[in-house]
């Protein structure tokens, strides 16, 4: 009120009272109207109810296995396969108590150099030199329906002649420490390994990818052999390459953003 008094604009008092325009005409007609003048002027309108018989169409279809071959739906592709909004479907699937979405836990990181493994990560996604390939590695022991068939081939150094540098970034640096390992990276310097912090694996993008599968296929799915495993994979796998979208993560303060290292490295 006294910046109004004042003669200021809204969008200076916007800017420095960091406050909204409806926010400023309260104030105005609390001068006016005193405490009357702060009570809202529109009652606004009601949530849009879809109609009963959406709404049980809606129920039926999140009880069946979506056709991309996923074991459960999300909001978004409920809302892609029924024709309506994201919001819409939320509300109904709170109305009905239906949760096929939602996970159950979450592992913080309790690393000591946590900030300096993860600057050494993001640098290899944000500034990947010239001729240099980055592989992200992860075992996945939870996929396997019946015993592997074939061994684990090791890398080829034939097929990656091309690239200067090859960059590989996995977790659990205890379990690299072997003497194997330890001969294979002397045998090829221009390897390098990058492990993510400890309980934060999800640095790795392979990690992701294989959390998503894990959570739409693998974890309420049912096989019946190697084969049914592998077609109901390349169904899914199919499916999102359509619509694939890079992972991005958000900051809810821009501030605690890591900033990305020079390409680094973890050497024995």
């Amino acid at each position: 009120m006294l910046a109004l008094a004042d003669g200021m604009t809204y969008e200076q008092i916007k800017t420095q009272l960091r406050t909204t325009a409806p926010t400023i005409a309260r104030w105005k007609r609390f001068e006016k109207d005193r405490l009357n003048g702060l009570e809202a002027r529109h009652i606004g309108s009601k949530p849009r109810a879809a109609a009963a018989n959406v709404q049980a169409r809606v129920a039926r279809k999140t009880t069946q296995p979506p056709t991309d071959g996923s074991t459960h739906w999300s909001c978004r592709k409920m809302a892609v396969a029924t024709g309506l909004s994201k919001s819409m479907i939320e509300r109904m699937w709170a109305q009905a108590r239906l949760k096929p979405h939602r996970l159950d836990s979450y592992l913080a990181g309790n690393d000591p150099q946590f900030e300096q493994k993860a600057k050494d990560v993001i640098g290899l996604y944000l500034n990947l030199p010239q001729h240099t390939a980055v592989f992200c590695v992860d075992e996945k022991t939870a996929i396997q329906a019946l015993d592997r068939l074939d061994s684990v081939l090791p890398l080829s150094p034939g097929r990656t002649k091309w690239a200067k540098e090859i960059h590989i970034v996995l977790d659990n640096l205890s379990a690299h420490k072997i003497k194997d390992v330890q001969r294979f990276l002397m045998d090829n310097p221009q390897v390098r390994f990058h492990f993510t912090p400890t309980y934060s694996s999800w640095l790795n993008q392979v990690e992701l990818w294989l959390a998503k599968i894990q959570q739409d296929v693998l974890s309420r799915g049912v096989f019946t052999s190697v084969a049914d495993l592998g077609n109901k994979l390349r169904k899914y796998i199919r499916a999102c390459s359509k619509s694939s979208r890079p992972f991005r993560w958000t900051y809810s303060d821009p501030n605690r953003r890591i900033r990305a290292n020079r390409i680094g490295g973890t050497a024995y």
